[in-house]
């Protein structure tokens, strides 16, 4: 878990969870946007950065067993949860832990550049070569591209990649499931992993109201739509404070 920002008077948590590949770093613009007003943790998966020697994990039970044993015990203010692809599928799962364990639900579940759990697709990338793994990242765009570029960057954080990939494309949700907790459901309007379908698909996932917020962009559209998606998760949050990106 990482705090870029500490901010024990903000009067809710933000937990953001990466996509597959991605660091705790990723969320550093958001940490830094909302200040004191909402404390923002990161959390930081195995095989990258600080954790770079430690091994990945291959599925999302792991993981999100992982995650919410961590956040479990944060119950002091009032959480809420962003996941931003495979992310989003991790944040998913952590809800529904807290629920299972009789725990207060978030606040809100943001969704962001993901299909529904019970949207799958045949997707095989972790099963390719570390040349077709590398063409993968580079057709999905995003931050650090210039890595993709380096062999001795690439040697490293590759093995973290595979496993992440190998996580989230054997993924099976539990279709007697349900969330309780409002969810956001953000995406780009030509993002190539997720359709707009697949995206309202979200609403069968929870008993509370969901809503769909389409940006301009692809995969990555919260990169370049930085302003738009604070400002959105400031105005879910209700929270006020929060600077805008420049």
């Amino acid at each position: 878990m990482k705090i870029f920002h500490p901010a024990s008077a903000a009067s809710v948590r933000l937990v953001c969870l990466p996509h597959a590949g991605g660091s705790a770093s990723f969320f550093f613009p958001m940490a830094k946007a909302f200040g004191p007003a909402v404390e923002v943790m990161a959390i930081q998966y195995p095989g990258r950065q600080a954790r770079r020697h430690e091994p990945g994990i291959d599925n999302v039970p792991e993981y999100a067993d992982q995650i919410f044993a961590v956040l479990r015990h944060l119950d002091d203010r009032p959480l809420a949860l962003f996941g931003h692809s495979m992310g989003a599928i991790l944040a998913y799962e952590v809800a529904i832990r807290m629920r299972q364990a009789g725990l207060p639900s978030p606040a809100r579940l943001f969704a962001s550049g993901r299909r529904a759990p019970s949207c799958y697709r045949d997707e095989q990338v972790h099963k390719g070569s570390d040349e077709q793994m590398v063409a993968e990242l580079q057709g999905l765009g995003g931050p650090n591209q210039a890595m993709l570029t380096d062999p001795e960057l690439l040697a490293m954080v590759l093995p973290a990649v595979r496993s992440d990939y190998r996580a989230i494309e054997r993924y099976e949700h539990d279709p007697q499931a349900r969330l309780d907790c409002p969810v956001t459901v953000l995406v780009g309007d030509s993002d190539p992993r997720v359709t707009l379908d697949e995206a309202r698909a979200w609403a069968k996932h929870t008993t509370a109201p969901t809503e769909l917020e389409v940006f301009r962009g692809g995969h990555f559209f919260l990169v370049d739509r930085s302003t738009d998606v604070i400002e959105l998760v400031a105005r879910s949050l209700s929270v006020q404070g929060a600077e805008p990106i420049r």
